[in-house]
């Protein structure tokens, strides 16, 4: 009797993340530096963690309502309101979820429909184009170069838009590059947008880490609000990665199917974390100002060092990635972190993994401790010179 393919095909096709599938070569190395995973170093501020700790001595171990705690909501409200002038409804415009992936994961579930289009300017985190995929969409891959700063344009964005396309997941600060945008360059790619009704579902997780002027999020542009999805998170900013808080803001209507679909999968994010992500609109800005302002020390020191090295890359302008070129070397991205791992025990992430046109690049974070990044700047140089002499 032969056996049956138990796997649905459209996952039996999905690769696996490159970040992951490269960083399970890292498991069980010792001294390795890492500059691979994008996770904050930083433990979460103490304040922070005393209020999820505390709410378990309450006894605040029950669900929450579907669209999480009201009083979370409200803050966020609050906050965006304050921050950007955004007004949004805690009653019908908001939702709590399981950190970021789940709000974009809820996101292309509740807009598309099997065949629609969503495009995905690269390079892009690695996420983006399966969980399209996996929502019965089709990822159009809309590639950018380090000529251009790694952004796209109107004119590249209007020439990708048909009648299938449905949306574009637009992500700044960026996540591999660190690049982001101005107001004029968005409110471009927003006539756009708007021009052929398309949903922006905007990852703007990196808001906060922003270096280089003032973060604009997409929503505050003339008209834009009525069709974005705005999602952020905790995890970043505030190094609660572990917590899984996120949230999504937008139309009523696109909410609601947000959260139909989050009540028959997940219900409601943990409520301990909802009460530490409270905790942290209320008190956590200094702890931000903090860890920014060192991320922006680790941002200075390295693009300095990959470029005295050869490794040429603009300055990031936001989040805490770098995404240098690796071309001088003459090897592939994969065998360039393969080798600079099993030479110097430095890691990084090859560039192929946020597109197959970035095989000349890797990524690099640098969310890790200071003296950590001079070493590795001084074991890339080391393997640098040796990839060149040969």
């Amino acid at each position: 009797m032969k056996n049956k393919n138990f796997v649905a095909d459209k996952v039996e096709k999905l690769a696996p993340s490159g970040i992951r599938a490269f960083f399970d070569l890292v498991l069980g190395m010792k001294d390795v530096i890492s500059l691979g995973v994008g996770e904050p170093d930083f433990v979460t501020p103490w304040n922070i963690r005393e209020t999820g700790i505390f709410s378990l001595e309450q006894g605040y171990t029950s669900y929450t309502s579907n669209k999480g705690l009201y009083k979370l909501r409200l803050l966020i409200q609050r906050s965006l309101k304050q921050l950007y002038g955004l007004n949004y409804s805690p009653d019908d415009d908001i939702l709590i979820t399981v950190g970021v992936s789940e709000a974009l994961d809820l996101a292309v579930r509740a807009i598309l429909n099997p065949g629609d289009q969503v495009i995905i300017p690269e390079p892009c985190y690695v996420s983006y184009g399966p969980v399209v995929e996996l929502a019965g969409g089709v990822p159009v891959y809309l590639p950018t170069t380090a000529k251009e700063g790694f952004k796209i344009t109107a004119a590249k964005l209007e020439k990708a838009c048909n009648n299938k396309t449905k949306g574009i997941i637009l992500n700044y600060p960026s996540n591999p590059t660190g690049v982001t945008y101005n107001k004029k360059e968005l409110e471009s790619i927003s006539r756009v947008c708007l021009k052929h009704n398309l949903v922006v579902i905007s990852d703007e997780v990196y808001g906060d880490l922003t270096y280089t002027g003032k973060h604009i999020p997409f929503p505050c542009l003339s008209g834009a609000q009525a069709n974005t999805l705005y999602l952020n998170g905790f995890s970043k900013a505030y190094a609660m990665t572990g917590w899984r808080v996120g949230y999504a803001c937008g139309p009523k209507s696109i909410i609601a199917a947000m959260t139909k679909i989050h009540q028959y999968t997940i219900l409601c994010a943990p409520i301990l974390s909802q009460m530490a992500a409270c905790e942290a609109l209320q008190t956590g800005k200094k702890s931000l100002e903090d860890m920014k302002k060192e991320y922006n020390r680790r941002r200075d020191l390295m693009h300095q060092g990959l470029n005295e090295i050869g490794l040429s890359c603009d300055m990031p302008q936001g989040a805490f990635y770098i995404f240098p070129s690796i071309k001088k070397t003459g090897l592939s991205s994969l065998d360039f972190a393969n080798k600079l791992l099993k030479q110097q025990k430095v890691a990084v992430v090859p560039g192929v993994a946020f597109g197959k046109d970035y095989d000349q690049h890797i990524r690099i974070s640098y969310a890790t401790n200071y003296s950590k990044l001079q070493e590795a700047i001084k074991c890339i140089k080391i393997f640098v010179d040796s990839c060149i002499k040969k």
